[in-house]
């Protein structure tokens, strides 16, 4: 897939559990490494501006916006940039405490325009676990050739809007049951993909994981 392309990697440190100081490196390195250029921060401010980019990979953990970082992601993606939201990006509730409690009760609520964007959001989750992720759709270049994916990771429980997306792999979970893992969707003129893997270490650095990332950055980033 294309690697020519200007990615914006956005995340946060305000919870524990996501820190980017953490991930965004990781991220950086999985697509530097296939000659994908990279722009890690925390400023949401750059959200506002994005004309330099080709996709933004999202790692925030919740998603309160200005109104004017909230216009600058959709125009962009509206008018042909790439989204690709990565675990935490479906965490769509907005709350401006730093209680996880209150997070929680948030996300009930999710910020109807990032859902719209995503095609679905984050509920909760149960405990780290090992789990198979399996490829159901083969027909798609996000998924094509690939094969399913075993890892130790925090597994999602996740609301899909499934007449708006494509769902290209799941999870078969003790607790989740049948569960969507990765899928795709058009915004506008512009191309989303999401995957929910992507929390612990264990995951964000095995190959099959890091396949699916750089493939989603690029379909998301116009190739085919």
């Amino acid at each position: 897939m294309a690697n020519d392309l200007s990615v914006l990697i956005i995340g946060g440190n305000r919870f524990p559990f996501h820190r980017f100081d953490r991930v965004g490196p990781q991220l950086a390195d999985a697509l530097n490494e296939h000659g994908i250029e990279t722009t890690l921060t925390t400023d949401r401010d750059e959200l506002s501006a994005l004309n330099e980019y080709d996709v933004v990979l999202d790692y925030m953990t919740d998603s309160t916006l200005e109104e004017k970082q909230l216009d600058g992601l959709l125009t962009f993606v509206e008018t042909g940039g790439g989204y690709v939201g990565l675990h935490c990006a479906a965490d769509l509730s907005s709350t401006a405490s730093d209680d996880p409690d209150e997070l929680i009760d948030a996300r009930e609520e999710p910020v109807p325009e990032l859902r719209e964007l995503l095609g679905g959001y984050f509920h909760t989750h149960p405990a780290q676990t090992t789990f198979d992720v399996r490829v159901t759709d083969s027909h798609h270049p996000v998924t094509a050739g690939m094969e399913d994916v075993t890892v130790w990771d925090e597994p999602y429980d996740v609301s899909v809007d499934s007449d708006d997306v494509r769902v290209l792999a799941r999870m078969d979970h003790p607790d989740l049951g049948d569960t969507p893992v990765v899928w795709v969707r058009k915004h506008g003129d512009g191309r989303v993909c999401y995957c929910s893997l992507g929390h612990t270490d264990a995951a964000l650095s095995d190959g099959g994981v890091q396949q699916l990332l750089r493939r989603g950055v690029g379909w998301a980033g116009g190739a085919d």
